[in-house]
């Protein structure tokens, strides 16, 4: 048990810079703090005393801002990261080493008991604020989800989902490894495929009317040199009449 403690504090540590102290990580974070009620409401509640795990996840709840449905399961070293907001189902499950900030949920889209309604997520992922999963699916190990994203499918491991809803992005040749922290799923050097197409576009469209100004201007001229030629024909003739 304290073995699992000292891991949980260490964890914190090592990927939240703000951490001073040990007595300041055991008393200001609530993700932390979350955990460990869970901790207690999940042994409850798999020894069949669901509504007292109920009533500890209430009480967690209550004082962190954190929801955990008793019923889920969470592994060691999680990293909830401010937390308030964060909403966990009863069949979801957390894999080893993962962190996730405000504003997440882990939701499901079934209606129906005793199936998989939930997501499950691989070991060291991260989950960034204001995120939604949602469905009985299973997000990668080392997958990053970015922040406000909608994912509704299946993330293969070491892949970035962005976007509504969420899209794949493939790391960059070059780019840090996935298996490296990356606070809020920022991985430097990354870029959103579908952003550069749509900016590659934008680039050929303003190429076409630069184009199609110049073709006009010729046109233009062209014209007026026509004009001119006839007007100088229309003399000629005149001339040769009189």
């Amino acid at each position: 048990m304290f073995k699992h403690l000292r891991e949980d504090i260490d964890s914190v540590f090592k990927r939240d810079p703000a951490a001073r102290s040990t007595w300041e990580v055991l008393t200001c974070y609530p993700g932390l703090h979350a955990v460990w009620f869970h901790r207690l409401a999940h042994w409850l509640w798999k020894a069949g005393l669901k509504l007292v795990g109920r009533f500890v996840s209430n009480i967690s709840r209550w004082l962190t801002g954190i929801e955990i449905h008793p019923g889920a399961v969470v592994g060691r070293r999680v990293f909830i990261d401010h937390g308030m907001g964060v909403v966990v189902g009863e069949t979801a499950e957390i894999g080893d080493d993962c962190t996730i900030y405000q504003g997440v949920t882990l939701g499901g889209t079934s209606l129906y008991r005793g199936e998989k309604r939930h997501p499950t997520l691989g070991k060291r992922v991260v989950v960034s604020a204001g995120a939604k999963v949602l469905g009985g699916f299973t997000i990668g190990d080392d997958a990053k989800v970015g922040s406000n994203a909608v994912v509704l499918k299946e993330v293969p491991a070491g892949a970035t989902v962005v976007g509504v809803p969420g899209r794949l992005v493939h790391q960059e040749e070059g780019a840090p490894k996935t298996s490296e922290f990356a606070a809020y799923g920022v991985v430097k050097g990354q870029e959103d495929p579908y952003l550069k197409t749509i900016q590659s576009l934008v680039e050929h469209a303003q190429e076409l009317e630069q184009a199609v100004s110049a073709l006009t201007e010729k046109t233009r001229r062209l014209e007026l040199k026509l004009a001119e030629q006839s007007q100088e024909g229309t003399k000629s003739e005149l001339r040769a009449i009189k």
